[in-house]
This record gives C-alpha cells, sequence and structure tokens, in this order.
C-alpha cells in the first residue's frame, strides 16, 4: 500500500451498549486502487462502512480523505466527498425508469424551471449507461432489469456523482456468473480511470482475483493487511476466525440407507421444468447444480407446494402429493429453506423465538383447550438454539433483523428442526454469509442427515456440492443433463453437463 492514500482511517473506536465493535482500526485506501475487506459478520464491516457513510460516528479515532480531516454529519456529506456505496440490498426504484433512477435526487432542469429536462435527462444518463457497458435504453424501467443490470445501474449512479471512492458490499451474491465477470470488468475500468473501490465479499477467490491490497478485520480488529500477494485463501480463512480450518467441510461418518424418503417421477410444468425424475434416500445429501436458469429453484417450488405441477408424482415418505399445499407438506415432513431468507424465510420484525416456533405452533397447543402449552414450546425452542449454536449475545425476544446473515440463517434452519422435517430443501444455504458461519451451517446440515433427514442442496458453487454431497444431479434447461456418485465428482465434469448444448463448448 505505497500509493498516497485517498482514504485513511486512524484509530477508530465505537462500542454499542457498552460492547466494542471497532478497536483502533487503522488502515489507508490508496487512490486507484481496489482493498478487500474481508471478515466473519460481525468482525465490524458494517459498522466501519456506517462510519466512513455518515451513518454513525466514531467514539475515539478519525478519518482523512483526499489529505483533508473527514467527519461526516451524515449520508449527504460523504455523497458530496465523492463517496459512493453499493449495497448488497440495491437502492432503486422498480417502477422508475433506469434514467430517474441515475438522477432521483439531481434531475436537470428547464432553466429555472420546476420540469423535468427529459432530453437531457436521458441524453447524459445513456452516457453514463455506456461507460458501463450496459446496453439499454434510459427510460427502460428498473423492474425489467436483471439483478445484474441493476447492479450496473448503481454503478451508473456513482459515475453520475462523480465518486472518487466506491464501496461495493457482497456485489456478486445475487448474480449470474457472466453477470459478475461484466461487474469485475467493469471495474478493472475504473480502477484504471484512476477510482478506488473497497470491495466487501465472503467470497475469497473473488477478493484475490479483483484486489490489490486486503485488510482483515475480526472482533472489530485489524488483524492482517498488505498486498494480495501476501495472502492465501488458508491464510486469510486463518485470520477470520482466529484458528486454522485444515477441512471446510465435515467429515461424514454415516451413509444414506435404502428408505426411500422423496420420490419424483416425471415432474414437469411447462416452460419450466420437464420430466424430473429423481429418489431422495434418508440421511443423503442430494445436490442440485446448474447455471443460473437451469430451473434448480423453480423445481424446489414445485415440490414444496409454491408452484404449480402440470403432470407427473410427487411422494413424501411413501404417501401421494396430489395438488395439497405447503401447509400440507409441512404437516407430512417436509421443510424449505428458501434462497431469499429476509423476505421469504424470516418475520424480519419479529423475534428470533418466535421465529423459530412459527410452523411449529400445533405441535405444542393443548388440543382439549386450544391453548399453547408455551412452557414445552420455550424449552423446545430454547434446545433447537443450543443446537444450532446461535450466537450467545442473542435474546429469545430480540429482532431477527439484528442478528446477521449467518445466524439468520441458523434461525431459518432451527425453525425446520423444530418441525422435525423428514425431507430438507435448502436454496443456497450458504449465500451470502462468511467462511466461520459456512462451516457451522455446514456441520448442521451433516448432523440433520445422520440423524436420517434427506436433504437437497442447490448451490451455486461447485465445491459446496462436492464438498457436501453424496451425489449430484446437474440440471440443464429444465432437464435433469447428469445424475453423479461421489467417485464421479468432478467440477470439470459438472460445468460441461451444466453448459453442453447450450452453445458455451
Amino acid at each position: 500500500m505505497n500509493a498516497s492514500p485517498l482514504l485513511r482511517f486512524d484509530g477508530l473506536d465505537k462500542s454499542f451498549a457498552g460492547v466494542r465493535v471497532l478497536r483502533g482500526v487503522s488502515f489507508a485506501v490508496p487512490a486507484g486502487r481496489t482493498l478487500g475487506l474481508v471478515g466473519e459478520n460481525g468482525a465490524g464491516k458494517s459498522t466501519l462502512m456506517n462510519i466512513l457513510g455518515g451513518n454513525l460516528r466514531p467514539d475515539a479515532g478519525g478519518m482523512s480523505f483526499q489529505g483533508q480531516p473527514y467527519a461526516p454529519r451524515g449520508p449527504a456529506d460523504a455523497v458530496r466527498h465523492g463517496i459512493a456505496f453499493i449495497h448488497q440490498e440495491l437502492n432503486l426504484f422498480a417502477n422508475l425508469s433506469i434514467a430517474e433512477n441515475i438522477y432521483l435526487t439531481a434531475f436537470p432542469r428547464h432553466g429555472e424551471l420546476p420540469l423535468i429536462n427529459r432530453a437531457v435527462l436521458h441524453a447524459k444518463a445513456r452516457e453514463l449507461l455506456a461507460q458501463t457497458g450496459l446496453k439499454l435504453e434510459p427510460e427502460t424501467t428498473v423492474e425489467r432489469l436483471s439483478a445484474g443490470e441493476r447492479q450496473l445501474v448503481e454503478i451508473a449512479k456513482a459515475l453520475s456523482l462523480e465518486a472518487r471512492l466506491i464501496i461495493l458490499d457482497e456485489p456478486t451474491t445475487s448474480l449470474s456468473a457472466p453477470e459478475a465477470e461484466t461487474l469485475f470488468a467493469l471495474m478493472d475500468r475504473l480502477r484504471a480511470r484512476g477510482i478506488a473501490m473497497i470491495f466487501i465479499s465472503h467470497t475469497l477467490r473473488d477478493v484475490l482475483r479483483l484486489c490489490d491490497d486486503i485488510v482483515v478485520l475480526r472482533d472489530g480488529e485489524v488483524v492482517g493487511a498488505g498486498p494480495c500477494g501476501e495472502f492465501a485463501p488458508e491464510r486469510m480463512i486463518a485470520l477470520m476466525v482466529g484458528r486454522s480450518i485444515s477441512q471446510l467441510f465435515p467429515e461424514r461418518t454415516r451413509k444414506p440407507g435404502p428408505e426411500v424418503v422423496l420420490d419424483v417421477k416425471e415432474v414437469s410444468q411447462p416452460g419450466i421444468v420437464r420430466a424430473i425424475n429423481f429418489e431422495l434416500h434418508r440421511g443423503e445429501i442430494l445436490g442440485l447444480a446448474g447455471l443460473m436458469g437451469a430451473g434448480r429453484s423453480e423445481l424446489a417450488r414445485i415440490l414444496f407446494g409454491l408452484d404449480p405441477c402440470a403432470a407427473g408424482t410427487i411422494r413424501l415418505q411413501n404417501t401421494l402429493i396430489s395438488g395439497t399445499s405447503p401447509s400440507w407438506r409441512i404437516q407430512h415432513g417436509m421443510a424449505f429453506l428458501t434462497e431469499n431468507r429476509r423476505e421469504e424465510g424470516l418475520c424480519l420484525e419479529a423475534a428470533i423465538a418466535d421465529n423459530i416456533a412459527l410452523v411449529s405452533l400445533g405441535r405444542y397447543a393443548r388440543p382439549a383447550l386450544r391453548f399453547l402449552d408455551f412452557a414445552r414450546l420455550r424449552g423446545a425452542v430454547r434446545a433447537i438454539r443450543d443446537a444450532v449454536r446461535l450466537t450467545p449475545a442473542a435474546g429469545d425476544e430480540q429482532p431477527a433483523k439484528t442478528l446477521s446473515g449467518g445466524n439468520q440463517q441458523k434461525v431459518v434452519l432451527a425453525k425446520w428442526l423444530l418441525a422435525q422435517s423428514a425431507v430438507l430443501i435448502l436454496d443456497e444455504p450458504t449465500r451470502g454469509i462468511d467462511v466461520g458461519a459456512k462451516f457451522e451451517i455446514y456441520q448442521l446440515i451433516v448432523d440433520l442427515a445422520g440423524r436420517g433427514a434427506g436433504i437437497v442442496v442447490i448451490s451455486s458453487e461447485i465445491e459446496e456440492l462436492i464438498g457436501l454431497c453424496d451425489r449430484i444431479l446437474v440440471m440443464r434447461r429444465g432437464e435433469i443433463a447428469a445424475d453423479l456418485g461421489r467417485e464421479e465428482f468432478d467440477p470439470a465434469r459438472i460445468l460441461r453437463a451444466a453448459l453442453s448444448d447450450a452453445g458455451n463448448l
């Protein structure tokens, strides 16, 4: 980090209710370089970025930007200084056009009149879109854009503000591989123009590929910093979690049994999936691989009864499912962990205990009185909470929205553990969570399989499927293109099955 610093953090401290979350954080971000900021959930990354963005003020220490003291009084101050944030959950209005989103706070006007100059608006937006490589008309409404296209609109917005520093927080979480490559190419172009970036990601291979420098936070402290060449994945992981993880995936000690807990035959829905056949055995972890749009999540929704099934049969624990609802499936032992945990998997405003108990209330009712047995329910919730190793600081009445991504995912898993589900469908169970929390989620999945549950894991990370699963089904264009046993696992083979006949090989 020998280049002239654009931004410098000097001894930042921050506490909440007496708990120190930042401890003397000091490092610099040079102009025209990309700095990777990594750490487990709860390491202090969000607090640090909130201080940078003017949402919080430090208890001690300070910052400088472009060689001058920098102490923003609010987000508007950060914008005026040329600092832009691109958050994991994008801040765009879906019902407005691309151009309107870019210039929402600074519309060009007709002289002194309070009228938007649409011609100038679209011309300026078109120029910015060209810089990002996004080939869309400025009048296009955002609701018609893919996740990757929306990400580029956010960057166009940052460029409209003449940002000198752009912070990208988990920007690839919802992107397909081609969309991520488009984003990475744009980041390279921005760096060549002298724009500095802070890249926050749990995907360490992306950090190593994109960044010039790396800073590792643990428990609010900088525990490692330097040029990217000084870091390997193993070193980053050891610094992040404070210990060496020699094996990222837990060891499997039990093999699947012969009993079939989910039997899917010729399941089809026009334009979505076609002639899907597979069996899931008790204690088996079955992976679903494939490119975005291959039909994996769509198949999961059909199996769980959220979307219709035009043809075929589904048997759950040897009982034929016929036009029944998700609630029937839940009662008969099926669980579905959606990839969108915040909007579909949790009641964010509700307490942790209420979220865990949500689908199991009927088990703890007193039939004669139609009242809940609260004492028995509280005891069961507490036991499940301990089983998933939920962060000790979290109280039962604490809202789910206050938890880190990894702990939110544990709450969703705890909900289905309490329901004693025999079949679990897990869609991207570790998306957006750090490596330490991933290991704990993997351990929970392996433990569930060891107790006899059949588990379907949908993941965009081939390494994750290879490390976890007994068998992998590869989907392509709504069909199963390959059924691979553990002895056949190979990343190249899985990719070939996902890509072949799609014009990519």
